[in-house]
């Protein structure tokens, strides 16, 4: 009676997996070889287009032709006659791809590759929205490689919120593109819970952590493709969890608080999207000559009593090329360099000097040092 009862499960499971292979094959079936329009710019979109490169190679039943789109290169520099490209420009000419540089998508008309219209858009760290036209036109629609745990850190910056709220876990989602809004389409796919250890949370960086994640996502948007998730018939999973927002970092993100900022705070958003900034007026009413300092060597936490400062006065030793200033936690941060508003890079005590912001009515002697406040508590 055992053995029977063994059997039909036997038998059972058998039939099971030969209607999920029957299933595949015709999803297989079902699904044209992919001509793939990829939009992207960074270093992180350029492992996914590599990895859709080498997928080509390998099997080109899944996937004909990748055309690649960016946005046109900025011009810079002194006359704006340099013009800086985006990363995957020669990504894509190393990788002998066709090329499709743009500033919008206003009357801009897909590639035909052989005369065959594309049928996947694959956006990765793009930064323009993909206009409805182009996806409808395309018969599986579109899919976004996002590196965060969507519906956390919807936005344009994952990799730097990540950071900045100091999490030590992150993942990838592959989702479909939204064709009015970004990261609001649906999850196909994501890393398996509870995601991936972030290395070194307390001092990566954001170039090391784009470097980290980046493979991660060009592998689940390959397990995506080969399990032909891009069909309708995938089931779309539900956006739960937290939903923290990752807007696109400003000047304003790097304009220090020093009412509210810790050291800490300080420290870490120097590392992520540094260099931070202030404000301080030179000597005189209150309110004149207010310029911007860059603390362009960022600052390190050293052990210093300042007396009787608020948080943000700076306080310079005619004998020491720093500036030291206290935070809204009783911290003591040191500053190497700044930048002061119109001119160049010098040490953070010659730089101060120089911008008239020391009080000279201020001057303190401890022992044999002599140390003068700023005129005004940076802002």
């Amino acid at each position: 009676m055992i053995i029977r009862r063994q059997l039909g499960k036997n038998s059972l499971l058998l039939q099971q997996s030969r209607i999920q292979l029957i299933k595949r094959c015709l999803v297989t079936k079902r699904a044209d070889p992919l001509r793939i329009l990829f939009c992207g710019a960074d270093q992180f979109s350029i492992a996914s287009l590599e990895a859709l490169n080498h997928e080509k190679k390998v099997n080109p039943d899944l996937i004909k032709s990748i055309d690649v789109v960016c946005k046109v290169g900025q011009k810079h520099g002194r006359g704006l006659k340099e013009v800086r490209e985006v990363p995957i420009v020669a990504a894509a000419q190393e990788l002998s791809l066709p090329l499709h540089q743009l500033k919008t998508f206003t009357k801009w008309q897909c590639p035909r590759p052989d005369g065959q219209t594309i049928n996947l858009v694959i956006a990765v760290s793009f930064g323009l929205l993909i206009p409805p036209r182009i996806l409808e036109n395309a018969k599986y629609g579109g899919l976004n490689v996002h590196p965060s745990l969507l519906p956390d850190f919807r936005g344009a910056a994952p990799i730097h919120w990540a950071l900045l709220h100091n999490c030590k876990m992150t993942g990838i989602t592959l989702q479909t593109l939204h064709p009015h809004h970004f990261d609001q389409g649906n999850i196909l796919l994501q890393t398996p819970h509870p995601g991936l250890e972030i290395p070194n949370p307390e001092s990566i960086t954001t170039t090391e952590f784009s470097a980290f994640l980046a493979p991660k996502g060009a592998d689940l948007l390959l397990q995506g493709l080969r399990e032909h998730i891009f069909l309708s018939e995938s089931d779309p999973k539900a956006m739960v969890g937290l939903t923290r927002p990752a807007p696109k970092i400003t000047p304003e993100h790097r304009h220090i608080d020093w009412c509210k900022w810790s050291a800490e705070e300080i420290l870490r958003k120097h590392r992520v999207i540094g260099p931070l900034w202030s404000k301080a007026a030179a000597r005189g009413p209150p309110g004149k000559d207010e310029k911007r300092i860059i603390w362009s060597s960022g600052f390190e936490k050293v052990h210093a009593s300042l007396y009787d400062t608020v948080p943000g006065l700076g306080l310079v030793s005619a004998s020491d090329p720093h500036i030291y200033i206290r935070t809204v936690d009783q911290q003591v941060l040191r500053a190497e360099s700044a930048i002061v508003e119109g001119s160049g890079k010098k040490t953070a005590n010659y730089a101060v000097n120089k911008a008239s912001m020391v009080d000279l009515r201020t001057k303190h002697i401890s022992g044999t040092t002599e140390t003068l406040q700023l005129w005004s508590p940076f802002t």
